[in-house]
């Protein structure tokens, strides 16, 4: 990259932190400032996640790395972009946009310092993505989970103050056993910058082996915490289920971030090349991701609402992910980041959309065919005579909020031809590669993704049957222009993932190729920086 393009790599964790800074110096009366203020912030960070999205898509695959005060790595701070982290910062952008979009209908107004919050959480999830050692993430993962708390109780009332009671001790405790494995890891390696510990570790000794992977032990607790794999993740359907539909939205995405760690950390510092350590905790994952993808599809069959499907829902796209990285296989993965990123963006339009759908039910007094944009309507050829019934008439608003939930339905459920089914018969297709036999834990894992979709489409069909098709005699609901867009916008994105399913997949197996390169990473990270000709800058 060019020389001024380099300091883009810190620009999605300033951005929104001077963005929180400025808005909690403002009244929070002036709400339309600060609303312009998170999208300018917003349509800035999506595109310079665009930017570092399409240069690593162009380029050899190599990592930008910035190094905050120019201090080298392993004794600085840096900031590293790789193929996988500019995916996430793009993925994270996007869901932003939608859900700020969407709350500009009410939800920015249900509560004080909502954007300022936002803001934060947006600093959180990007510095995650981008740290390139253990400290910061921690750093970065408490800042992110500050700004949900308050997320998670912002609109008040019971159900959110419980669920976001067990929310707070639940993420406590596991930021407590994270800070615990960071403190061992680095009792025995004298070090916590990623690439660093991927040196050290082939050289651990053995008498200090036992530590270092009970601190890895602990880390990986706290991660699969954030992930949501069964039984650590019991909490997060009922969380999800009661929080407000932009929080809710932006929630999908920090399931994720539990996923990314422990994709990440398994390639670099448990590969093949880390002595003792190589495929350190790999069957635990996979016994996890299995477990995790059971208790959604079980869950999805069992819940009655639709928050809680989404919620199981939630928790099945991280078991598919853990699932894949725990077998190890290289071309099942690249499948399971396509269907990572399709599932993501299904699920946070589902909530959203869910917002839309109970308000349509809750609705009360007389049925009335308004347009979906208009307070009122009357039938210019209706004389009041009384007619007989020739024909239901379908409102706007239902009409158009029916065709969102069915294509969430065919997304959420790996349905032919959308995205969804694309990423699941990539991870299928990449299963059944190779030259020997197929073992059971392939065939386990395709029975199993296949029963997640049967389930899920079982639950989703139910449910839309009970509320859409049943006769009510409740209004259309009112929708905002700004709502029903953020939910086509993720939609729309969802639909141009199955159509350009190719390039996508070719960015996913680069990236998959590059994460099973550590020494790459290693490399970009550790190498020492050029030095400057001096017989040139001479005069």
């Amino acid at each position: 990259m060019n020389s001024w393009a380099d300091h883009l790599v810190i620009a999605p964790i300033v951005a929104p932190l001077v963005a929180a800074g400025l808005m909690l110096l403002a009244q929070e009366r002036q709400r339309n400032l600060k609303a312009a203020m998170s999208f300018v912030t917003i349509i800035a960070l999506l595109a310079t996640a665009l930017y570092l999205l399409v240069v690593g898509a162009r380029g050899d695959g190599a990592a930008s790395v910035y190094t905050l005060g120019n201090w080298a790595a392993p004794f600085g701070i840096v900031l590293v972009a790789d193929l996988l982290s500019a995916l996430m910062l793009a993925l994270t952008a996007i869901l932003a946009l939608a859900a700020l979009v969407f709350s500009l209908a009410r939800w920015d107004r249900a509560g004080p310092r909502f954007h300022a919050l936002f803001m934060l959480l947006l600093t959180g999830l990007n510095g995650a993505f981008l740290t390139g050692d253990l400290f910061n993430l921690f750093v970065f993962f408490e800042v992110l989970l500050a700004a949900s708390y308050g997320l998670v109780l912002h609109g008040s009332g019971g159900p959110r103050v419980k669920a976001g009671l067990h929310y707070i001790a639940i993420n406590l405790s596991a930021s407590a056993l994270f800070l615990i494995g960071v403190a061992m890891i680095y009792g025995v390696t004298g070090t916590l910058n990623m690439a660093d510990l991927a040196v050290r570790i082939p050289a651990i000794a053995a008498a200090d082996l036992m530590l270092f992977e009970i601190g890895c032990a602990l880390l990986g607790v706290a991660f699969l915490v954030k992930a949501g794999m069964w039984p650590l993740g019991f909490w997060l359907p009922a969380t999800y289920s009661a929080t407000s539909a932009p929080a809710a939205a932006m929630f999908a995405i920090m399931t994720k971030v539990g996923v990314y760690v422990v994709l990440r950390l398994s390639l670099l510092l448990f590969g093949e090349d880390a002595g003792a350590s190589a495929e350190f905790g790999a069957p635990w994952i996979l016994a996890g991701g299995f477990a995790t993808l059971v208790f959604g599809a079980i869950g999805v069959l069992a819940s009655r609402t639709m928050s809680r499907i989404a919620g199981f829902c939630v928790l099945m796209s991280s078991g598919v992910m853990l699932a894949v990285i725990g077998a190890g296989g290289r071309e099942a993965l690249s499948g399971a980041l396509f269907y990572m990123i399709s599932s993501t963006l299904a699920v946070s339009a589902f909530f959203l959309l869910i917002e839309l759908l109970n308000r349509a039910r809750g609705a009360t007094g007389a049925a009335i065919a308004a347009p979906v944009f208009s307070d009122e309507y009357r039938d210019p050829y209706d004389d009041g005579a009384p007619d007989e019934e020739v024909g239901v008439i379908i409102p706007a608003a239902i009409a158009m909020i029916s065709g969102g939930f069915l294509l969430c339905t065919l997304l959420l459920a790996a349905m032919p031809p959308l995205s969804g089914f694309i990423g699941k018969f990539a991870i299928m297709a990449g299963l059944l590669q190779g030259d020997g036999e197929i073992g059971a834990v392939a065939w386990a894992l395709i029975g199993v993704l296949t029963l997640s979709s049967l389930t899920t489409l079982i639950a989703l069909v139910r449910v839309g049957i009970d509320v859409l098709w049943t006769p009510s005699e409740n209004p259309p609901p009112r929708v905002r222009t700004v709502e029903f867009a953020a939910i086509a916008g993720l939609l729309l994105i969802c639909v141009m993932l199955t159509i350009q399913g190719g390039p996508v997949l070719r960015y996913m197996d680069a990236t998959t190729a590059w994460l099973h390169a550590p020494q790459d990473y290693i490399h970009a990270v550790l190498a020492p920086p050029e030095a400057p000709d001096l017989a040139e800058a001479a005069p």
